[in-house]
């Protein structure tokens, strides 16, 4: 992993406009970070490896599976297997926490809720040992917007559940892990991703209302602390 004092290149994975880095473009221009994306959606192409130092794989509505209707799918889950090979430090948020569980061989699938909006998750006792997760606080709820769920790749660790899915983030190694939840939120990505997904906003179990979920903006800071943590972590 980089020494805290380098400048990272990072590149972006983004399967939709309204799905972007969120605090992740805050923290990165704090470090004097180099961020470049494909925005696959819009038919970027794929970077060299020698380009980048990190991979950020973000969220979408669509699911690992419907490469019929999203080709770029293949290559992506190509480019993601090469990447972890590779050694690169690899993050996946949600749909990005599904592709990375895929390409190391797990299996995703319907989660037996959907989850859409702020719900507590625990770290499990993994998870509370682990050098990149201890001592967080993680007592408030996190941004959940997802009904598939991955079970946690071989040689991986569980580091985080729920009550409404077992399995919210994984480990491989020391630099490659996936969160199924939202940490990166800020107030304007929930708004686009609210806006964008209203019809997925129907009466459920672990599913809130448009107020409810826009109603909790002092949930979004203490996620984004969390995530800082955990960035400048992975960078010593």
């Amino acid at each position: 992993m980089k020494a805290n004092r380098m400048s990272l290149k990072i590149h972006c994975l983004q399967h939709v406009s309204f799905e972007g880095i969120g605090y992740i473009e805050t923290w990165a221009n704090k470090n004097n970070h180099k961020l470049t994306f494909s925005h696959l959606y819009k038919g970027d192409p794929l970077p060299a490896l020698t380009e980048f130092d990190w991979l950020i794989i973000m969220g979408g509505p669509m699911n690992i599976y419907e490469e019929e209707k999203y080709p770029w799918l293949i290559a992506e889950k190509q480019f993601i297997k090469e990447s972890i090979k590779s050694d690169k430090t690899v993050l996946g948020f949600c749909l990005g926490s599904q592709l990375i569980a895929d390409v190391l061989g797990a299996k995703v699938s319907r989660n037996k809720e959907i989850e859409i909006g702020w719900f507590p998750i625990s770290l499990t006792k993994a998870g509370e040992k682990n050098l990149l997760f201890e001592g967080l606080d993680v007592n408030n709820p996190v941004f959940h917007w997802h009904g598939d769920t991955f079970d946690i790749p071989t040689k991986c660790d569980h580091i985080a559940s729920s009550i409404g899915c077992t399995n919210q983030a994984f480990i491989y190694k020391k630099n490659v892990i996936g969160f199924q939840f939202h940490l990166e939120v800020t107030p304007e990505s929930i708004k686009d991703m609210v806006q964008n997904g209203k019809e997925e906003l129907v009466k459920g179990a672990y599913i809130q209302s448009k107020s409810e979920i826009l109603a909790k903006d002092e949930y979004i800071k203490s996620c984004n602390q969390v995530l800082d943590t955990i960035l400048n972590r992975l960078t010593l």
